[in-house]
């Protein structure tokens, strides 16, 4: 007897055989039950996710000889004929290759006639949309009133290219892929069912790899089993996918927190005996940034499974900022794979890439974590914020903030200044801490903010948000700032709390942050440079404006300066 592959062998005969779409079927199941049927059915899904099936079964259950049922017999003539491909009333049509205008007009020339065994005269086209326009456009008025005793099933890859006209006709249902674990849990009692040892790891591989697709699961079963010779290993499965290991995607990203790059090399050596698929490789990689993403910054509870512990130690390892930049290199790399000779060169830019462009600070040995075994970036190592002022900042206190310390001492009555003394930026001798506090090597004065945040080398959102701030006052500790309305997004707690351990370390004292909202627009750092810009730009376009080499060609040949498109050179500062 002929071998029969698992796919066909165990195609689902009954509703409750299928996984994974109960929201399809629990439709159906109560349209049959309630006898509010359809005429024309649409299901739609990637490959491999059981539209035909559906579509078999429905027809089973429309001519089943015990009534219109939602569980077919499975014994009577119409239920086996439909099952072994031989039942006469159910007409199966292959649009792909069968799309032309004549096709459709012969098939539907017997719509009218009354079936020959069962019930219903049941029309399943599937991939129908590869019919032609004109062949859609014969289609219609049938779809839309058909005989009583005609029902039409459906099915597509690629319901976009569907005409809204035929859409509009149809019950539509969408077949979702399903989830690796489910798959793996199917795999595992179909299993059991042939007598086929198999480890749970290398169906949790085989798993992954149908990419939700059932049929593309039960087909690399097949393979595998044929490959392990009557067993299903993890190894001989990750040999055969030419799948990278987890273990040594993990020890890649172990290699990019200690910044070795030799051990990262050796790591690539090591998964290029296997002559892996690199673009799964980087794939997989992203996927465990991910996960650590959400460690860092939500909480390490959320992350279960095996590979928990490593995960930890590598969220530890690795900054918040480290873990998004990787994340997007391996992203871009997987695109730049196509365009590269060899796969492995390509495979070792990408993370030398990664390598080369960690931020500061990115690994654990670039800064104190404040803590083992805590999450960087958790609640529990976190740098103290203090709550943000939401009371408006008075004008003069940003106005004098800005200004220059003898700007502000000649603008004000004496009276006014004297009220004002508390508020204005205390000297380094003016609280015990400050006094007591060792001055950091080259520090600007504390007054001028924006030489300060200059010299204090910050990055990322956190000079952003110092940017568009001012200085209002400093009462030991206690810094208060005034916040741009531009830079309002910026005010979270995770940007103020970088700020504030970035600004610490420049100053070699703890420093906490209080930032109010400005009461009018402030001169900013921000502020500044875009004014210096728009200064900038305004000289260079009237410059070239009065240069007489551009007059002349505008009078010669009759010439248009477009001043939009001037652009002014980067000042020297910048």
């Amino acid at each position: 007897m002929s071998y029969t592959v698992l796919a066909r062998k165990w195609r689902p005969r009954q509703f409750d055989e299928m996984i994974g779409q109960e929201h399809v079927l629990r439709a159906l199941i109560n349209s049959l039950e309630h006898d509010r049927l359809h005429h024309a059915y649409l299901f739609t899904g990637t490959r491999g996710v059981g539209k035909t099936t559906v579509a078999r079964v429905l027809a089973k259950a429309l001519n089943c000889e015990t009534g219109i049922t939602a569980r077919p017999c499975g014994e009577c003539r119409a239920c086996t004929g439909i099952d072994q491909g031989r039942f006469v009333d159910l007409i199966e049509v292959d649009a792909a290759s069968r799309t032309k205008v004549d096709d459709t007009r012969e098939l539907l020339d017997n719509v009218q006639y009354a079936p020959t065994n069962g019930r219903f005269k049941v029309y399943l086209i599937d991939e129908v949309h590869m019919l032609s326009t004109h062949s859609f456009n014969a289609l219609l008025k049938t779809l839309e009133e058909p005989p009583p005793h005609v029902k039409f099933l459906l099915a597509t890859t690629d319901p976009q290219k569907l005409p809204v006209t035929v859409l509009s006709r149809c019950l539509q249902f969408n077949l979702k892929r399903l989830a690796p674990e489910a798959l793996a849990g199917h795999l595992e009692r179909l299993c059991q069912a042939e007598d086929v040892a198999a480890e749970p790891r290398a169906l949790t591989l085989l798993a992954a790899a149908a990419k939700g697709s059932v049929r593309d699961s039960l087909s690399l079963l097949d393979q595998a089993i044929a490959y392990g010779g009557g067993r299903v290993t993890s190894d001989e499965v990750a040999e055969m996918l030419g799948t990278i290991d987890r273990d040594q995607v993990l020890r890649v990203l172990e290699a990019l927190a200690r910044g070795d790059g030799r051990s990262l090399l050796a790591c690539v050596a090591a998964m290029d005996e296997r002559a892996p698929d690199y673009d799964a490789g980087l794939q997989a990689l992203a996927e465990l940034l991910q996960r650590i993403a959400v460690m860092q910054l939500v909480d390490p509870g959320l992350e279960e499974g095996p590979e928990r512990e490593a995960l930890l130690a590598l969220a530890e390892a690795l900054s918040p900022e480290a873990v998004q930049l990787y994340y997007q290199i391996a992203l871009l790399g997987r695109r730049e794979l196509e365009l590269a000779d060899a796969q492995r060169g390509a495979f070792e830019m990408t993370l030398l890439r990664m390598l080369a462009m960690q931020p500061a600070g990115g690994s654990a040995g670039a800064a104190d974590t404040g803590g083992a075994g805590q999450v960087a970036g958790s609640p529990a190592t976190r740098p103290k914020v203090t709550a943000a002022v939401t009371a408006p900042v008075t004008t003069a206190a940003v106005a004098d903030a800005a200004a220059p310390p003898e700007a502000v001492r000649h603008s004000r009555p004496a009276a006014a200044r004297t009220a004002a003394t508390p508020s204005r930026v205390a000297p380094a001798s003016a609280t015990p801490a400050a006094a007591s506090a060792p001055p950091h090597a080259g520090a600007p004065e504390t007054s001028d903010w924006a030489s300060l945040i200059a010299a204090a080398g910050l990055r990322g959102a956190a000079l952003q948000l110092a940017s568009h701030c001012v200085l209002v006052s400093r009462e030991g500790r206690r810094w208060r700032l005034a916040l741009d309305a531009a830079g309002a997004h910026m005010n979270t707690v995770n940007i103020r709390g970088k700020l504030e351990q970035e600004l610490s370390a420049h100053l070699g004292e703890p420093v906490e942050l209080a930032i109010g909202q400005a009461g009018q627009p402030a001169p900013t750092p921000a502020r500044r440079q875009a004014e210096a810009r728009d200064a900038r730009l305004q000289a260079a376009r009237d410059a070239l404006a009065a240069d007489p080499n551009v007059r002349a060609l505008e009078e010669t040949f009759d010439a248009t300066l477009h001043l939009e498109s001037v652009q002014p050179l980067p000042s020297r500062d910048s």
